[in-house]
């Protein structure tokens, strides 16, 4: 029998629309834990085009399975007309729970999931963390291939990596004809791959695939849609410095990065695995953030003048500023920017990860090795240094 790794997730007791990127294991979690539910599978063929015809067919099916309180709508946005039926269905008291799962957020946008506002709350599915994988955990194999459950658990995690955007480009942007171009938008998705942890720059990405500023920014806006890519907003709370304004970018899955990231003679290993290692800690900062309510944000610094840290993780229960090193070895220059910070910011707790093995202080700044940080990165606890 496979072994089911167990998820961090935790569902609220009302109903809930259940958001993640394809391979992330919303289907597998609920059929785990929603046993009995009135089920909706819409990448059914055959259910789809039922419910495509005639939505209120939903209404039919859930009120001839009265004794079932759950019911569950895979891949909404496949027919986002079902909301008003959930909506009505919800408003007549029938102590009904919904859980509508998605992989994109476009369609729901545009077609009125506002109108549940108040009575489904939005959740999101994330990437394995290293603490849900425990001894399974490989900061090196999570460089290279990530933490998406559907390419953790495959055979050639390698394979489904290389056909994991294409598959995305084909089923989710083609498709629903969110692009007129695909040949552009294919481009695009490997000259942004530049920008995973860095400032995001739209002309240069405009230039770097040849295709116009506004549609390169509403290419941005569809990775977005489809949970595939974040932008993290610059820290600016009681700023005594400048600070930049341009946000960074980064693709939601550090093996996503790395299949999407062009490699050649003048590309250095170590600058493509920096950014990998960036993005891993992103990932699993915003995954944290999720699980724990969204009490804190997770932000970086950047002041006019080149000092730069990171993140930033600010809430009410929190205030880190970690700095990520590819290394093993911890320099004074390494820490600078954290001095810096933290100069403005005494109220801070000041963290650089880096790859070596053994916890430093280093003047007010705790280096922590990055495989340790991320498997004490636990949502159930808060004091973790």
């Amino acid at each position: 029998m496979e072994y089911i790794i167990p998820r961090l997730f935790r569902p609220p007791q009302q109903s809930f629309f259940l958001f993640g990127p394809r391979g992330t294991g919303k289907s597998t979690w609920l059929r785990q834990n929603m046993i009995g539910a009135v089920w909706v599978d819409l990448l059914e063929p055959d259910e789809f085009r039922s419910y495509s015809a005639r939505p209120e067919r939903l209404k039919e099916l859930v009120l001839a399975s009265r004794e079932k309180k759950i019911v569950v709508i895979d891949e909404i946005q496949k027919v986002p007309d079902l909301l008003s039926v959930v909506h009505s269905l919800i408003e007549k008291k029938l102590g009904l729970r919904f859980i509508l799962t998605g992989s994109s957020s476009r369609k729901l946008k545009k077609t009125g999931a506002d109108l549940l506002a108040g009575r489904v709350i939005k959740q999101t599915l994330h990437s394995f963390m290293a603490v849900e994988l425990s001894r399974k955990f490989d900061l090196a194999a999570a460089l290279k291939q990530g933490l998406l459950p559907l390419v953790f658990s495959a055979v050639d995690p390698a394979a489904v990596l290389r056909t994991y955007a294409s598959l995305y480009v084909r089923e989710e942007v083609q498709m629903e004809g969110l692009v007129r171009n695909i040949g552009n938008f294919s481009r695009f998705l490997e000259a942004i791959s530049f920008s995973h942890g860095s400032l995001l720059n739209t002309s240069n990405v405009s230039r770097e695939c040849e295709v116009e500023r506004k549609v390169v920014e509403s290419y941005i806006t569809i990775l977005e849609d489809l949970l595939l890519a974040f932008r993290i907003p610059v820290f600016s709370k009681k700023a005594k410095r400048v600070t930049i304004v341009h946000p960074k970018f980064y693709y939601f899955d550090a093996g996503v990065y790395r299949s999407l990231r062009p490699a050649g003679p003048l590309d250095r290993p170590e600058e493509i695995e920096g950014a990998a290692l960036e993005g891993l800690v992103a990932q699993h900062l915003i995954a944290w953030s999720s699980y724990r309510g969204e009490k804190n944000k997770v932000y970086f610094w950047r002041t006019a003048a080149g000092s730069e840290v990171d993140f930033i993780v600010y809430g009410e229960e929190v205030f880190w500023a970690i700095e990520v090193k590819n290394t093993s070895k911890i320099r004074m220059e390494d820490i600078r920017s954290l001095r810096s910070f933290k100069s403005e910011y005494p109220q801070s707790k000041a963290l650089l990860l880096y790859r070596g093995k053994e916890r430093i202080q280093k003047d007010e700044v705790l280096c922590i090795p990055c495989d340790e940080f991320l498997l004490n990165l636990e949502p159930e606890k808060i004091e973790l240094f």
